[in-house]
């Protein structure tokens, strides 16, 4: 058997942020490997759509679409409730949903950071507090937390996006120490940039970066992060050129980072 294949509908996985993109192709992995599906979107239509195409694809999966807004105080024990209600049993948990932000904090809408900090931050611990509870019990799961490269990138314009992911990895990297006792893995993922919908990117400028390297498909990315959560990592950083990076993007100098900031401003909304 594949690296965490199970026989088909005897465990399940939610997948949050599933309609599109890398949430998308984590089910879809997921799905193959012989789990049964919660995937979770704010998109109703979107969400709706990716479990019909799923269950057209896996015809024996059982595929539940659930349409809920996770960037809410009250999300998680809403989510976690109709779960248990419906009785699914969670044995793959996959946080995906996101928000990006490119844009000075003074110029932010209030909302905007509520709302993000909602999604990547509470509901998000959340979601670890109460699923992982249940797997302890049952004796063990698997946890992934999206995480993001700009956590190195402390960037003018990213300043709430960016911080609100190295919670993520500070979070998940402590977390997994906590849990695996309990045979639960928590894994948090850190990639560059993913040609998704997320920035704002056209498909033609995802599909050039992708050509040219700067930007990894949505289904590569999903491929590492199983791969590394299988494998009880506690936190991955796709691509082995992207690490090298990273010390360079923590000592770039202030004049630099002005001129930077001159370049990229008109792009920030």
């Amino acid at each position: 058997m594949k690296r965490g294949e199970v026989a088909r509908g005897t465990k399940t996985a939610l997948v949050t942020g599933a309609s599109e993109g890398i949430g998308r192709c984590y089910a879809d992995r997921l799905c193959a490997l012989g789990y049964n599906l919660v995937i979770v979107s704010v998109h109703q239509e979107g969400i709706e759509r990716a479990a019909e195409e799923l269950r057209a694809k896996y015809p024996d999966a059982a595929v539940r679409a659930v349409a809920m807004d996770l960037a809410r105080t009250e999300a998680a024990y809403e989510l976690y409730e109709l779960v248990k209600n419906e009785g699914y049993e969670i044995d793959v948990l996959i946080n995906n949903a996101g928000i990006f932000s490119f844009l000075d904090i003074l110029k932010t809408p209030a909302e905007r950071i509520t709302r993000l900090l909602l999604l990547h931050d509470m509901t998000l611990t959340l979601n670890c507090r109460l699923f992982a509870e249940d797997m302890a019990r049952r004796g063990g799961g698997y946890i992934l937390n999206m995480s993001s490269f700009s956590i190195w990138m402390p960037f003018p314009g990213l300043s709430l996006y960016s911080a609100s992911k190295a919670y993520v990895k500070s979070f998940s990297v402590a977390f997994a120490k906590e849990v695996r006792e309990h045979n639960i893995r928590c894994t948090c993922i850190c990639p560059a940039g993913i040609a998704t919908n997320l920035y704002g990117l056209t498909p033609y400028w995802q599909r050039l970066g992708m050509r040219i390297g700067a930007l990894m498909s949505p289904d590569e990315c999903a491929k590492r992060g199983l791969r590394a959560m299988w494998r009880g990592r506690r936190k991955c950083v796709p691509d082995w050129w992207n690490k090298l990076f990273i010390p360079l993007c923590l000592m770039i100098p202030y004049p630099i980072m002005k001129l930077l900031r001159r370049k990229t401003e008109r792009f920030q909304k």
